[in-house]
């Protein structure tokens, strides 16, 4: 499922940007243990990391980390709390361009977006339809995007805008029968034109890899939130040399970091191949 994903997007140099909390570091009372990181969907890279004091500060913080990043060309895809109109409006100056997912946190985007999306049986512009079933892990998903481009060019409602959106969710467990419903809404400075439906959906699906891709493996295979590291700066130097191995094991063309690892222990000389470190040879 994420290799066809991917290969959906490869047209779409697309960068999520979310934060992580260092837990075990926070314990002990270290600052600046909240990382705002920006990973590369396509090739599950981190390319720039910021740390600020927790999450209240992301906001403050992804202002110096997109500043060091090429946006050129770039899609940025960011959750709720990074919806705010001038990280759009920064993304936008910079030759870039935005997804975002509107919540609670922007009351009258989200009144204006629903308002929209509940509207487009009375518009004249058609409005652009995608839809995904997966089954695994014991699941059946099914989403439906829907996207109009009724409010395009409308800078008062909200910098670059192009298109809204609205997701439909629905999870059932196979073994259970219990199903979940989730609506999402989100707005993009990416026009009808620009992108389809289905690579909107692929979009907006792409970004939880900063989870699963990063977060989950700096966690689970190298037990980051077990570190009480807490001089200076050092819990963000040991995640920067965390997401440096994962990247080169990830361009290595693994996809079981875990069993890399293993491997790599077990195999250090291919460890050491990665950064182009050989032995020598009689």
């Amino acid at each position: 499922m994420l290799q066809q994903q991917q290969e959906a997007n490869t047209t779409l140099e697309a960068i999520a940007i979310d934060g992580k909390t260092l837990r075990g570091s926070r314990k002990q009372g270290a600052l600046n243990v909240h990382l705002l990181s920006a990973l590369s969907q396509r090739l599950g890279l981190t390319l720039f990391q910021q740390a600020v004091e927790d999450k209240t500060n992301e906001i403050g913080g992804i202002e110096e980390l997109l500043n060091g990043l090429v946006l050129q060309g770039r899609i940025v895809t960011c959750d709720a709390l990074l919806t705010q109109r001038k990280v759009a409006q920064g993304i936008v100056e910079e030759g870039g361009d935005y997804v975002m997912v509107v919540k609670e946190n922007q009351p009258e985007l989200l009144t204006i977006v629903e308002g929209a999306i509940a509207g487009i049986p009375f518009y004249c512009q058609p409005a652009e339809v995608a839809e995904t079933l997966d089954c695994g892990h014991g699941r059946i998903e099914e989403r439906r995007l829907v996207a109009s481009s009724v409010l395009s060019k409308q800078e008062e409602i909200w910098p670059g805008l192009e298109q809204v959106f609205q997701i439909q969710r629905q999870v059932v467990d196979k073994k259970s029968g219990q199903a979940r419903q989730e609506v999402v809404y989100g707005v993009t400075s990416l026009s009808q034109e620009q992108i389809s439906a289905k690579e909107l959906l692929g979009l907006v699906r792409g970004h939880w890899q900063i989870e699963n891709r990063l977060h989950w493996v700096r966690d689970v295979t190298f037990g980051e939130d077990q570190s009480q590291v807490r001089k200076g700066n050092l819990g963000q130097a040991m995640a920067a040399l965390r997401n440096t191995a994962i990247g080169l094991m990830r361009v290595a063309g693994e996809s079981n970091i875990a069993k890399a690892c293993r491997r790599f222990a077990a195999q250090p000389w291919s460890a050491l191949a990665l950064i182009g470190i050989y032995p020598k040879t009689e």
